[in-house]
């Protein structure tokens, strides 16, 4: 049978492949505001940049420096062994894939939303489909005992370069904060711009600071939006009265709900519009969005500050 993707990134790690460093820690001036919420009955999660550090303070796509996308698409060419497969050219293979990989994703993200003002999210396994399409054409083989059919291939060939593009791990705290939150009886959820890899990197970023038995022990997974299944990103509205679709059929109202992100504009304010409680995390320069001008503006400004996640008891009280 063919490997999950968290067994697949659990098998690349002990074959100790080098990957890209996390970001430097350079923490931001900021003093936390602690007093207690109350009625919280549900605590929601941004996970880039709040629940994982990640280099370049956001996930990206295609990286401004030229030697970060040529590194991470040579070594994804020569990890899946796509070269005898692709169309033969002058240059290296990395300058053509490349040019294909633009291509497929500036498809994606001029496709439609279905809604007027929505960003189109761009899926990372759907792209990486189209590419390994190309391949198939000429008989591209690879070994279906741990990748699975195509779509299982495309989601592992996804989670490996963005691996090779950018260095991720928990930030400090995270594994304790979320296991309080869980065990002090809340339900937990992820409300991201997010990709398919995107809980197993958060899975494997947080079993190195503890046990993490499986996703669902820390989360409720059907409270969960996230942006590639929604097909839209924040700022989108849409994803924000998605997100509360799915409490309010729980019973919980927006003053219910707690939600924590290290941007403001674009996402806990919009999150604040609705009547969900927010926190921003303020503890590092590279991840915070947050201009002074919207923290003085009172339909923007975030309900707490929180500088370390494990302050997340003192707003909910476990």
């Amino acid at each position: 049978m063919a490997k999950t993707l968290l067994e697949y990134a659990d098998w690349l790690t002990e074959r100790q492949l080098r990957w890209p460093a996390p970001p430097k820690s350079e923490p931001a001036k900021a003093t936390p505001y602690l007093k207690p919420l109350t009625a919280i009955k549900a605590v929601s999660w941004n996970v880039y940049g709040t629940l994982l550090r990640i280099a370049d303070g956001e996930l990206l796509f295609q990286h401004p420096q030229a030697i970060r996308m040529e590194v991470a698409l040579d070594k994804t060419i020569q990890e899946f062994n796509m070269w005898n497969s692709m169309t033969r050219k002058m240059g290296k293979p990395w300058e053509y894939m490349l040019q294909k990989y633009i291509h497929a994703l500036e498809e994606q993200q001029l496709a439609s939303s279905g809604r007027k003002g929505d960003m189109v999210e761009v899926d990372a396994s759907k792209l990486w489909l189209k590419l390994i399409g190309m391949l198939d054409k000429k008989d591209y083989q690879y070994d279906t005992s741990i990748y699975g059919d195509l779509d299982g291939l495309s989601g592992k060939v996804a989670y490996f370069f963005h691996s090779a593009l950018q260095g991720v791990e928990a930030a400090p705290n995270a594994h304790a904060a979320l296991l309080a939150v869980a065990g002090g009886g809340f339900r937990q959820a992820l409300f991201a711009d997010a990709q398919p890899f995107t809980v197993t990197q958060l899975i494997k970023a947080l079993r190195e600071q503890g046990p993490v038995a499986a996703p669902d022990s820390l989360f409720q997974p059907a409270l969960h939006t996230l942006s590639y299944l929604e097909g839209v990103k924040k700022p989108a509205r849409t994803m924000f009265l998605r997100a509360m679709d799915r409490f309010n059929k729980l019973g919980l109202e927006p003053e219910n709900i707690l939600y924590i992100s290290s941007h403001v504009r674009g996402d806990l304010a919009i999150a604040k519009s609705i009547g969900i409680r927010t926190a921003l995390y303020a503890a590092e320069k590279i991840a915070l969005r947050a201009d002074p001008e919207d923290l003085r503006d009172p339909a923007m400004k975030p309900d707490r500050l929180i500088t370390d996640l494990a302050q997340v008891r003192d707003l909910i009280g476990v």
